[in-house]
């Protein structure tokens, strides 16, 4: 068909049925294919909506249709391997089998979670949405988890952040996300040139794709907060093509980034680190660290140290606590209102130690699981509200967890919509050697022989 793009599937007719799904109506339309608005033909059913993603079908190449085919499975598997709220979930993958339109037979449908809309639709209005701090902060979020799977997105733009019916964000559009070999991935050659880091506007395509890291995403949304923020791109142009040329400008010391002034100074820092010229720049800037800094400039606050890393021991934290009593001032890290300024003090360093020690479980943070190194809740604690396949050097680092197993656990999660409440964990890295399980609320005592240094959320406990 002339004109058509090179990945483009037919239009697909209101009514139209792909296994239990019927379809509504478009819902738009990217460079891979098609999205409709469906239902489950069976009133009641769970889900009972989805958002159906067509992916062409027989005009290709045998070439082009496995490529299609490798994006396909990737982005189902993907999907299926995180447990995230900040990810788009996949239900199922489906072909259609429809020889009387050979237009549509044999295309690959992906059966996705269903969103109210889009980031991008949200920037076309007339001013930066109010809740721009807060939905930067749930993008960085879902890169993070990205990450942290070994996962790059690979094409993070204000179009595949999704947004759900009750306002949060999700990514999406995992077609050119690309696993990690090491330090590199292998990604397709497309890419939306306003969010491509500089060295890949240049870079060479190979016989497995482009190469690409993680830092690619970290380029991608120091452009994304910056529009969000102040609705207009941090390099000047009046088209893609021209915001291109400046960036390759930028990267090569001919221009000096001029960020918008209205810009506020938190935001400022974080997007001038992500935007820095090189990758060698840009790689203290992972995900985990900026997701710190971007949480903390949307809560108008200075970053928190990493949760985790090298915890201060009690004893530390006590002689702290009681010395700013002493002085008449508050710890500002102490959100015990029996320590604020007029409150009194510990009796001595002793007894201020024995209360912070005693805290137990009470200092795990909701929605997360936390575990110590002595029974009841006690000592130093590491807490995680997310997957950790790696506790020696993944999103929460737990220092202590090697030398010695943990010797009690608390599950604070909360309610989850996809039933993932119960915490497994096990005897190595990346989630292999199961030693227990732990229910929503529940606190156990452990006594485990073998370290704990992973840990997932699970639907079940049961084996």
């Amino acid at each position: 068909m002339s004109g058509q793009r090179p990945y483009a599937v037919a239009s697909v007719p209101p009514g139209y049925r792909v296994g239990p799904w019927i379809v509504e109506k478009p819902l738009g339309a990217g460079a891979f294919g098609n999205v409709y608005a469906a239902r489950h033909e069976i009133p009641g059913a769970q889900p009972e909506r989805a958002a159906l993603k067509f992916l062409p079908t027989g005009t290709h190449t045998p070439r082009q249709l496995r490529h299609l085919r490798e994006l396909a499975e990737r982005e189902l598997a993907l999907l299926r391997r995180l447990r995230s709220p900040r990810l788009i979930r996949m239900y199922e993958a489906l072909t259609v089998d429809d020889p009387e339109h050979p237009e549509l037979d044999g295309a690959t449908v992906l059966v996705l979670e269903e969103a109210r809309s889009s980031l991008d639709a949200l920037l076309g209005t007339d001013r930066a949405p109010e809740s721009g701090p807060a939905l930067l902060v749930q993008v960085c979020e879902g890169l993070c988890q990205l990450h942290d799977a070994g996962w790059v997105h690979g094409d993070l733009k204000p179009g595949n952040v999704l947004l759900m019916k009750d306002g949060t964000a999700r990514l999406g559009d995992f077609n050119m996300a690309a696993e990690l070999e090491g330090t590199h991935a292998y990604a397709p050659a497309f890419g939306t040139a306003d969010y491509t880091p500089p060295e890949l506007l240049w870079s060479e395509v190979g016989e497995r794709g482009m190469r690409i890291r993680t830092t690619a995403d970290i380029w991608a949304f120091g452009v994304l907060a910056h529009l969000v923020l102040t609705g207009a791109f941090p390099l000047p142009g009046g088209t893609p093509a021209a915001r291109r040329d400046a960036a390759v400008r930028f990267a090569r010391g001919e221009e000096e980034l001029r960020l918008a002034d209205e810009l506020p100074d938190a935001w400022r820092e974080i997007v001038r680190g992500c935007l820095a010229r090189t990758h060698e720049e840009r790689a203290p800037h992972d995900a985990p660290s900026l997701l710190r800094r971007v949480t903390a400039a949307a809560a108008g606050r200075e970053p928190r140290p990493r949760r985790g890393r090298r915890p201060l021991l009690v004893a530390v934290a006590a002689v702290l606590a009681v010395t700013a009593a002493g002085l008449g001032a508050w710890a500002p890290w102490d959100d015990d209102p029996a320590r604020k300024p007029g409150a009194r003090a510990s009796a001595s360093p002793v007894a201020a130690a024995e209360e912070a020690h005693e805290a137990g479980y009470a200092r795990c943070p909701a929605r997360s699981v936390c575990f110590f190194p002595e029974p009841d809740g006690k000592g130093d604690m590491c807490a995680w509200d997310g997957d950790d396949p790696d506790w020696a050097d993944g999103m929460n680092d737990c220092a202590w967890a090697s030398g010695k197993p943990p010797g009690s656990v608390f599950n604070n999660g909360g309610a989850d919509p996809n039933g993932f409440v119960n915490v497994t964990y096990f005897r190595d890295q990346q989630l292999r050697g199961r030693l227990g399980c732990v229910g929503r609320g529940e606190r156990r005592n452990l006594a485990l022989t073998s370290h704990v240094q992973s840990h997932t959320w699970a639907k079940s406990c049961a084996l």
